[in-house]
């Protein structure tokens, strides 16, 4: 005979779990006010869906939620086999039940077509460490499900490695709250006398949660890290230029102190994207797509095995040739941009879409380049107060050399252009 677990004997993952949808955090995408899903969920009109998403992302809770009238909810549906999901195919297509399937692999592999084809696919994503801190403190002071009486203290820095260290899985950070809290005794109560009548009165004794027990419990090392502080900043910093100064061990250690100390694996390929256009740029043109698809990389992997991605990149970026040439051009055309005149775009270099633009000039005097031999015409495109200019100047690093012997090409092939211009319809004349 079956017997419900008593609620305080419930794991606090199980206790916490949100009761309504306003409780529910996460999921802005799909539960947001006036969202399609919860449009759906508050007016009982839902059909048959598929929930994917990682483990602890909400879609057990989800699905809870959602029950208002007969449903089936089959958790980790990746697992039941092909004549195990065929089984719910008729009762789905006859509408008898609401069928829910929750699952943490891609459902376009791992559930068959038709049951595939009958239900709506809501993707889910990890929840962010800020989300689970706010998870963990409504746990910390919830007194009917959470640890409100336990009289728990635990500062912002420990709460936030709790949450960084479940890698999206509320879940875990609750398991790990709660093993904490487990883990430590109430410190002895202090008394204090009230000065006025002279009574004293006895505080009782707090569980301090401590970046130490933390690591004890964790069963790692705890590195000193403050995501809003200043080491969030010099670490980062020490990253950036090692990968600057072409030092692809101290850029592997960097990346991996950050990791491991909780930062966002997706804010350090930001980084690196980064780095690739303002370090490297077109001395090497690969690095940005190197960067890009390690953070693809990461977003289909996941923590830890998308981790080695991120280490590719770094290590890639790091032995890349470097220039900066990019960078200081962009840099000195937004500096004219805020600092000199906004002329009128030439004429010859706008487009005539109407009789009367053409009448009064518009695409006059364009070349087009096509119609030249070397594809090079000695048309000015700047506009006249700033024609001589030159913002782009390659160095001799990588691919960059390429480009330098380019443009020295394309200086010397516009002295020398044929006198071939067009009309205003572009044909030659």
């Amino acid at each position: 005979m079956e017997t419900e677990t008593a609620p305080g004997l419930q794991p606090l993952a199980e206790r916490m779990r949100p009761r309504t949808l306003d409780e529910f955090i996460g999921q802005e995408k799909l539960l947001g006010t006036s969202k399609p899903l919860r449009v759906q969920i508050e007016s009982d009109n839902l059909s048959s869906m598929l929930l994917w998403g990682p483990p602890g992302c909400g879609k057990t809770t989800l699905a809870r939620l959602i029950a208002q009238r007969t449903i089936v909810f089959v958790d980790e549906v990746h697992r039941f086999n092909k004549a195990q999901q065929d089984a719910f195919l008729p009762h789905v297509e006859a509408g008898h039940i609401l069928f829910i399937g929750a699952t943490t692999e891609n459902p376009s592999f791992e559930v068959i077509s038709p049951l595939l084809s009958r239900t709506k696919v809501y993707v889910l994503e990890a929840l962010t460490a800020p989300q689970i801190v706010e998870l963990l403190r409504r746990a910390l002071e919830d007194k009917e499900r959470g640890l409100g009486n336990e009289n728990v203290e635990a500062c912002e820095e420990v709460l936030f490695r709790m949450a960084a260290f479940a890698n999206g899985d509320a879940r875990a950070a609750y398991n790990t709250l709660e093993l904490c809290v487990r883990s430590t005794k109430k410190e002895p109560p202090e008394s204090s006398s009230n000065t006025e009548g002279g009574a004293s009165t006895v505080s009782s004794g707090v569980k301090k949660i401590t970046a130490e027990l933390l690591e004890e419990v964790l069963q790692r090392k705890l590195l000193r890290y403050d995501k809003a502080g200043e080491e969030h900043y010099n670490l980062i910093s020490a990253l950036h230029k090692s990968v600057r100064n072409s030092d692809p061990d101290a850029a592997l250690y960097w990346l991996a102190r950050m990791i491991e100390s909780g930062e966002d694996p997706l804010y350090l390929a930001r980084r690196m994207v980064r780095m690739a256009s303002e370090d490297i740029g077109l001395a090497e043109p690969g690095a940005l797509a190197v960067t890009l698809a390690a953070k693809d990389a990461f977003d289909f992997l996941g923590a830890p095995e998308g981790h080695l991605a991120l280490a590719q990149a770094a290590v890639y970026l790091s032995l890349a040739p470097k220039s900066n040439a990019l960078y200081l051009a962009y840099g000195g055309v937004l500096e004219d941009v805020k600092k000199t005149e906004a002329q009128p775009v030439p004429l010859h270099l706008r487009n005539a879409v109407t009789g009367l633009m053409k009448n009064i000039g518009y695409g006059e005097g364009y070349k087009y380049a096509h119609n030249f031999q070397e594809k090079v015409t000695e048309m000015q495109c700047l506009p006249d107060n700033l024609v001589g200019r030159t913002y782009y100047q390659p160095t001799d690093q990588g691919f960059e050399t390429r480009l330098r012997a380019r443009m020295d090409e394309i200086a010397r092939l516009k002295k020398n252009v044929p006198k071939i211009t067009t009309d205003r319809n572009g044909h030659r004349r």
